[in-house]
């Protein structure tokens, strides 16, 4: 569906059937996709969550996708940008899920908005999240080699082998094909973003909602070797990994990215509220 967001063309997915958040479970998921993607980067897990019956709101960043530039230019902006989305929609509270770059921005929201926020799932997180300076130029030189060499750090060797599932799909190819099609110089503002945001052990800290961790034990873009500090910051928090899987686990590993955010929301959500018992008369 189209919105306007901030006064600019927002095109948001749903999962595959129209947004009502009263036939909802739980409250609205918001899904935030990473550096150089869109809002295709969820569509297999964006499935499973819409068949069991969750709400969902999938958006192309600013400047991403068939969504209206300019693409923002700090985790910041970012955060404070899914808040008018919510508003846009009608939403007040929903649960917000980041991939990677994403998973920096649900953070900072959560941390300046908590009012927006009913839980928080991390996928694919570090804190900091420094990009190495060859990446940063030659996002802006070279966009293509990026792109290709960020495709194959961010899958398993078996995924790159034999991922795909068969007849002449491969795998990491929609991986690639998002990152692609990504408008000119989106691809180093991303990764700018991720670089230069300071704040997130101090936002970790700040998050008084449950969060989940979500961990492909086999990633190397944001390795779990990193997520200890994040630990320490964050006040509640599961962590799960998922085995043989790495940082594209969207693509990789979706059915296990469905289920795990799924036990997440049930172990967590808040029960309804019950009525106060009718005094006697006496």
């Amino acid at each position: 569906m189209q919105l306007n967001v901030a006064g600019k063309r927002c095109h948001v997915g749903t999962g595959g059937k129209p947004f009502d958040p009263a036939c909802s479970p739980y409250p609205p998921l918001l899904l935030v996709h990473g550096a150089a993607n869109d809002r295709d980067c969820w569509r297999r897990v964006a499935g499973g969550l819409s068949a069991a019956g969750c709400a969902l709101l999938v958006p192309d960043l600013p400047g991403h996708g068939l969504s209206a530039g300019p693409a923002l230019r700090s985790v910041e902006e970012l955060a404070d940008w899914l808040p008018a989305l919510l508003d846009a929609v009608g939403v007040e509270r929903a649960v917000l899920v980041g991939h990677s770059m994403g998973s920096l921005v649900t953070l900072e929201c959560a941390a300046r908005h908590p009012q927006h926020v009913s839980q928080l799932a991390l996928l694919g997180a570090s804190a900091p999240m420094p990009v190495a300076d060859a990446l940063l130029s030659r996002a802006t030189t070279h966009p293509d080699s990026v792109v290709r060499m960020m495709t194959e750090y961010s899958h398993t060797l078996q995924f790159l082998l034999t991922g795909g599932g068969g007849h002449g799909v491969w795998g990491p190819g929609v991986t690639l094909a998002i990152m692609r099609r990504s408008p000119p110089g989106v691809l180093a503002i991303d990764l700018a973003n991720c670089n230069d945001y300071a704040r997130g052990l101090e936002a970790a800290a700040q998050v008084a909602c449950p969060t989940l961790l979500l961990v492909g034990r086999r990633d190397r873009m944001t390795p779990r070797r990193n997520l200890p500090p994040l630990q320490a910051a964050l006040r509640q928090f599961i962590r799960v990994e998922i085995a043989d899987c790495g940082h594209a686990m969207m693509n990789e590993q979706p059915q296990a990215v469905v289920d795990n955010l799924l036990s997440f929301l049930a172990s967590t959500a808040t029960p309804p509220a019950v009525p106060a018992a009718a005094k006697p008369d006496r």
